[in-house]
């Protein structure tokens, strides 16, 4: 799916705002309607409670503003809660928190999918409706998981940059966030299953982990081109990483040189494209995957969905959305952003 100029233009000034507000406090507040951060778990409880990977992320303050609007738009209750880094069992503190709370729902993009699974599952007993986004947890540990693209997709788009870039042969590497993260495992085992059958002359001569950390992305780009002299491309399908190894690359002898891709936002990524550092990356719109996961939490909390294949809810201006196997909505696919179309968006 190809984002429509529309829902980008709705959430760009949502997103700026994420940026400048969102600073790694433990709550951002309530949103309209509500009366606290727990209920009764009733079906009328839109008591939502965002907990993302860690605080302090653009990424994660991107898809929490939108997650605001959409529980603001229905008149319930946002919070947000998280550790400051993203270590695999640090959100399970905050999710026993919300079971105690008795909110309506979490929405949770978990940092591994089994670490937290005693503690969501706790929860869902206790009347808490889960949501998952971004990464998912185990299937039996939540009701839905709301996938910001198909894994396939996100795969096959990254891969087919970096060979477009590179000329379709040639070493490259991946520099992923964390070694447990869901969705950053199962496309790095996408893209080289992809990168195999559809570039035999690419090699993935090494996947090294930056933890969603700048500093320690930063570090590890630099140590990838001096153990790999003759690598030609780096693929990082997060957006701290690629912002961070594009950072690194710009001011270094190998811009021009190497190239850079992965999955990044506009803002982080505008004067690398501008400069020359980054031809070309992808991405959803993070606003989007916020906002869709907050309406599933409210399809789930009023009972119009329980996360069965071929369940539908209505998702706001997004639209009308259909539960899929093993309960997993899918956004949509990611877009391409460069030099020709960057200047369009703000998020």
């Amino acid at each position: 799916m190809t984002f429509a100029r529309k829902r980008v233009s709705a959430f760009a000034a949502v997103a700026v705002a994420a940026a400048l507000v969102l600073t790694g406090c433990a709550d951002t507040g309530s949103g309209s309607g509500g009366s606290g951060s727990g209920g009764d778990g009733g079906s009328d409880n839109l008591a939502i409670t965002f907990l993302p990977k860690n605080l302090g992320n653009p990424y994660f303050d991107t898809s929490s503003e939108g997650g605001k609007k959409a529980v603001e738009e229905f008149s319930g209750t946002f919070a947000e809660v998280g550790p400051a880094e993203a270590t695999p069992d640090a959100q399970v503190s905050y999710i026993n928190t919300a079971t105690q709370q008795a909110v309506g729902a979490l929405v949770v993009s978990a940092n591994d999918p089994k670490a937290i699974c005693d503690a969501l599952n706790e929860a869902r007993e206790a009347g808490v409706k889960v949501v998952t986004f971004d990464s998912d947890t185990n299937p039996e540990c939540r009701d839905v998981f709301i996938n910001q693209a198909d894994s396939e997709g996100i795969a096959k788009t990254q891969i087919d940059q970096v060979a477009e870039q590179i000329g379709g042969s040639g070493e490259i590497a991946i520099l992923s966030a964390s070694a447990n993260a869901t969705n950053q495992n199962a496309w790095i085992e996408l893209m080289k299953e992809y990168a195999a059958s559809e570039y035999p002359d690419i090699t993935i001569v090494e996947t090294v982990y930056g933890d969603d950390d700048d500093q320690t992305s930063f570090d590890k780009t630099a140590a990838l081109l001096q153990s790999h002299p003759e690598l030609k491309g780096i693929v990082s399908p997060t957006t701290v990483g690629i912002a961070a190894a594009a950072r690194y690359l710009s001011t270094s002898d190998y811009k021009g040189k190497v190239a850079l891709t992965g999955l990044g936002t506009p803002n982080q990524m505008r004067e690398y494209v501008e400069d020359g550092t980054v031809t070309s990356f992808a991405l959803w719109n993070p606003a989007d995957l916020g906002y869709l996961s907050a309406f599933a939490a409210k399809a789930l909390i009023e009972g119009d969905i329980t996360g069965a294949e071929g369940d539908t809810f209505e998702a706001g201006d997004l639209g009308e959305y259909t539960v899929g196997a093993d309960g997993v909505v899918v956004l949509g696919d990611p877009f391409v952003f460069d030099a020709d179309n960057i200047g369009d968006f703000d998020f």
